[in-house]
C-alpha cells in the first residue's frame, strides 16, 4: 500500500500518523512493524519516532497482508565481501531485491536466507519476515552493489547512514544523445505520475520530494554519452527518471526512454539494445562505514558482460 503525506500531516511522526489512518492497527503493531523494516519512507527504513514532511511516499502493507516470508531457496550470490556484520552483494539485471505483491521466490532476500541458513546463522529480526536485513533496494532491471546487514546492529546501523546520506553510492549509466556538460547536476522533485501510477515523474515544487542527480562525462559517443552518476536522495526510479527529464533517457529503458531506440540508424547496435532486455544502468561503486568497527569501506564492481558488449560496440562505430 502507498501512502502519500498530506500538508496536514507534516510533523508527525510516523508511528502515530499511521495508527490514525487504520482503526484496526494499534500504535504497537505499527511500531513493530517500523521497528522489522516493514514501513518504508521514499524507499529507506526508518524509526517510529521519524518526523514526515508532506508529500513523502509511505510503503506499508497492513498486518494482515504483511507475512509474505522470504523462504530458503538455493540461488547462487555474487558475494563482493562478507563478514559476520554485513554482506555485500553484486546483484545481477532480472532479480527482485525481496518479495511483495505477484513475486514470491527468485528474489535476492530468499537467496540470503539460505545462504545463512548454511552457516547457522538467521537473517537479522529487523527488516521483516518479507525483506530480512534489507536496508536499500535496486530497481529490478538495475544490476551492482547492495549491502545487507546480517544482524540487528548492523541493520540498524546502515539503515541510519542511508537516512543522513552519509553513505555514498555510485552508477554508471550509458544514455541517448550527446550530452554537452562535462559535469552537471540535476535538481527536480519526484512523485508518482498522476497519468500512470506505476510510473514516476518530474513534480512541480511542493507536489513530489526533492531528488539531486549529479553526473560527470566518462566516455562520448556520436549519439550517445557514458555517464558516472551520484545521487544525493535515493527516489524511487531517481535516475531513469531524472536522466529522461533531462532528455538524455538511459539507453534499453523501455519505461522512460519514450520511443528513442527508434532513432538508432546503426542496425547491429540496435538490435544489440533491443536484446538487453534491461536498463543501461549499473550501480558501480558503494562506500560505507562498518557497523561495527566504524571503518570506512569502498567497493566497486565492473560493468557486467552484457552491458561492456553495448561499449564495444559504440566504440567500434565509432574508429
Amino acid at each position: 500500500m502507498l501512502i502519500v503525506v498530506p500538508e496536514e500531516a507534516e510533523g508527525q511522526r510516523i508511528d502515530s500518523f499511521l495508527a490514525a489512518q487504520f482503526d484496526d492497527i494499534s500504535r504497537s503493531q505499527i511500531r513493530r512493524a517500523i521497528e522489522r523494516g516493514d514501513v518504508l519512507v521514499d524507499d529507506q527504513v526508518i524509526k517510529p519516532s521519524f518526523s514526515l514532511r508532506a508529500g513523502q511516499q509511505i510503503q506499508f502493507e497492513p498486518p494482515e497482508s504483511l507475512p509474505i516470508e522470504a523462504v530458503p531457496e538455493d540461488i547462487p550470490l555474487d558475494i563482493v565481501y562478507e563478514d559476520g556484520e554485513i554482506i555485500v552483494i553484486n546483484k545481477p539485471a532480472g532479480m527482485v531485491t525481496h518479495p511483495g505483491a505477484g513475486v514470491r521466490s527468485g528474489t535476492l532476500a530468499n537467496a540470503l536466507v539460505h545462504h545463512l541458513s548454511q552457516q547457522a546463522m538467521q537473517m537479522p529480526k529487523r527488516g521483516g519476515s518479507s525483506r530480512p536485513g534489507i536496508v536499500h533496494r535496486l530497481d529490478v532491471g538495475t544490476s551492482g552493489l547492495i549491502v545487507v546487514a546480517k544482524t540487528d546492529r548492523a541493520h540498524l546501523s546502515l539503515a541510519e547512514q542511508f537516512e543522513s546520506r552519509t553513505i555514498f553510492k555510485s552508477y554508471i549509466a550509458l544514455v541517448y544523445g550527446a550530452v554537452k556538460e562535462d559535469t552537471g547536476r540535476i535538481e527536480a522533485s519526484i512523485g508518482r505520475d498522476p497519468r500512470n501510477r506505476v510510473k514516476m515523474s518530474v513534480r512541480p515544487e511542493g507536489d513530489g520530494r526533492p531528488a539531486l542527480t549529479i553526473f560527470r562525462i566518462s566516455e562520448r559517443f556520436a549519439d550517445f554519452t557514458l555517464l558516472d552518476i551520484e545521487i544525493k536522495t535515493g527516489r524511487t526510479h531517481q535516475i531513469r527518471v531524472h536522466l529522461a527529464h533531462f532528455r538524455h533517457p538511459v539507453v534499453a529503458d523501455i519505461t522512460y526512454e519514450g520511443g528513442r531506440i527508434n532513432m538508432v540508424k546503426n542496425r547491429s547496435l540496435r538490435t544489440a539494445i533491443e536484446a538487453l532486455g534491461r536498463p543501461f544502468l549499473h550501480a558501480a561503486r558503494l562506500r560505507l562505514r562498518h557497523p561495527a568497527t566504524g571503518e570506512v569501506m569502498d567497493f566497486s564492481v565492473p560493468l557486467p558482460v552484457e552491458l561492456q558488449s553495448i561499449l564495444a560496440l559504440l566504440r567500434t562505430a565509432t574508429q
